[in-house]
C-alpha cells in the first residue's frame, strides 16, 4: 500500500474491509430527507406510525450516502472509489439510533482487455446496524487502478 492508498496491487478476491461507526439520529433522517426525499414516513414521527414502515425510518438513499462515506474511508482506492454500475436492496430501514457500519467484501477482480492499468472490481457492501441487521446490501462494480499505470500484470 502506498500513501494510505489501495491499488490494483493490494486487492484480492475474499478481502474483507470493515467500516468504522457511523450513528443516525432522528434529526439527520429529517434533514436528509427534506432536501432529497420528502415523504411523511422520513419525515415526521407522528404520520409514520401509520404507514408500511410503522414509524420514523431513514431514506434508503440516505443510508446509501452513509453507506458510501464509510465505503470510501475503509477502502480509500488510489484515483477515488468510482463507481461503474451497482444493485442497491433495503432488506430493513434504517432507524432513528441505529449505528450503521459497512463490511465490504471483494467478490471478483476482472482485469481491462483495452486498458491495462485497471480492472473492474466487484465489491459487496453490506451496511449493518448495531444488532448485525442488514439494512443495506450494495454490489457494486468499482474501478480499480495499478500503481503503475504504464504497466500490466
Amino acid at each position: 500500500m502506498e500513501s494510505g492508498k489501495l491499488y490494483l496491487e493490494d486487492l484480492h478476491v475474499g478481502d474483507v474491509f470493515v467500516s468504522a461507526e457511523q450513528q443516525v439520529d432522528a434529526n439527520q433522517i429529517r434533514e436528509f430527507a427534506m432536501s432529497f426525499d420528502p415523504q411523511p414516513f422520513h419525515l415526521d414521527e407522528e404520520a409514520a406510525k401509520e404507514t408500511f414502515f410503522g414509524g420514523l425510518a431513514a431514506s434508503g438513499w440516505h443510508t446509501a450516502a452513509i453507506t458510501m462515506k464509510l465505503l470510501v474511508e475503509s477502502v480509500p482506492l488510489g484515483g477515488g472509489v468510482i463507481g461503474a454500475g451497482s444493485e442497491l436492496t433495503w432488506p430493513q430501514p434504517t432507524r432513528p439510533g441505529d449505528v450503521l457500519h459497512v463490511v465490504s467484501t471483494i467478490l471478483e477482480i476482472t482485469p481491462s482487455k483495452s486498458k491495462p492499468d485497471r480492472a473492474v472490481v466487484k465489491v459487496q457492501s453490506d451496511t449493518l446496524n448495531q444488532h448485525g441487521e442488514l439494512c443495506q446490501r450494495s454490489t457494486a462494480r468499482l474501478l480499480a487502478f495499478r500503481r503503475d499505470k504504464t504497466t500490466a500484470a
